[in-house]
């Protein structure tokens, strides 16, 4: 698995819930956090190189557990891999299908939003829809901080929801990978008829189809770019009995 920082652990949770037998190799690559702010071709390369490492230890099937990362780099990525990829993205369809104000809003990264990618979900999905989308930088910033709750996360949930709110939107989409850590959060100042999509478990449910065989020894291994120390202190807030500890990851 392949994320900027800590957001993809919640992918992970919910593959490790689906998926206890399977070895899972995790890189949080926060040194290069947030990727929504790189340019493509540096992602592409990044990842590329993410890649590469993660084969080179094993790895059989990889999950690309960040939005951004999957529209700049996955197609490039299973052009260059021989291994099966599995990407993210904002769950448009299951959204749609949910309103019954006939309006949504997407929380995601600035790339997300302006990716070919997104913009064919809504035309294939919400065409007939209102669709406010909202980039939310702060939210990353929280979650990497181990922030989850408090003035700070409500300040911000307030910022990035007013227009949805004011225009009746009923289902908020969770565009990025970081954002279901806020969830209870986003829950407890949102009005309770308000749902929200993420598809942390649908990419549960596909890792299941393309996993490789029950490993003997299961293991779930979690390594940074950035610091370990400052990881492991959030493991415990944001995947409590997750049996890991971070360790250090050096890649030029």
């Amino acid at each position: 698995m392949i994320d900027s920082g800590v957001g993809g652990l919640s992918v992970l949770r919910e593959i490790h819930a689906l998926l206890p037998d399977t070895t899972i190799q995790y890189i949080a690559d926060t040194a290069w956090c947030p990727y929504g702010v790189r340019s493509a071709e540096e992602i592409r390369d990044r990842t590329s190189a993410l890649t590469e490492l993660l084969i080179k230890r094993g790895a059989e099937l990889i999950v690309i557990a960040c939005n951004s990362a999957t529209i700049a780099a996955i197609e490039a990525l299973r052009a260059q891999f021989p291994v099966p990829f599995i990407g993210m993205e904002p769950g448009v369809k299951p959204a749609a299908a949910l309103t019954k104000t006939d309006t949504i809003g997407v929380l995601a990264t600035e790339l997300s939003l302006k990716g070919d990618k997104f913009l064919h979900l809504v035309s294939t999905h919400a065409r007939h829809l209102r669709v406010i989308t909202q980039p939310c930088p702060k939210f990353v910033e929280l979650v990497e901080a181990g922030t989850l709750e408090g003035e700070l996360v409500e300040s911000a949930i307030i910022e990035y929801t007013h227009d949805m709110m004011a225009a009746s939107a009923d289902v908020l989409i969770l565009g990025c990978s970081h954002y279901p850590f806020l969830r209870p959060a986003l829950e407890n100042s949102l009005p309770e008829h308000i749902q929200l999509i993420d598809t942390g478990s649908a990419i549960a449910r596909r890792a299941a189809k393309l996993k490789p065989q029950k490993t003997t020894s299961p293991s779930i291994s979690i390594l940074t770019t950035g610091s370990p120390e400052k990881i492991n202190s959030l493991l415990p807030k944001l995947t409590p009995g997750l049996s890991a500890e971070c360790q250090p990851l050096s890649i030029s």
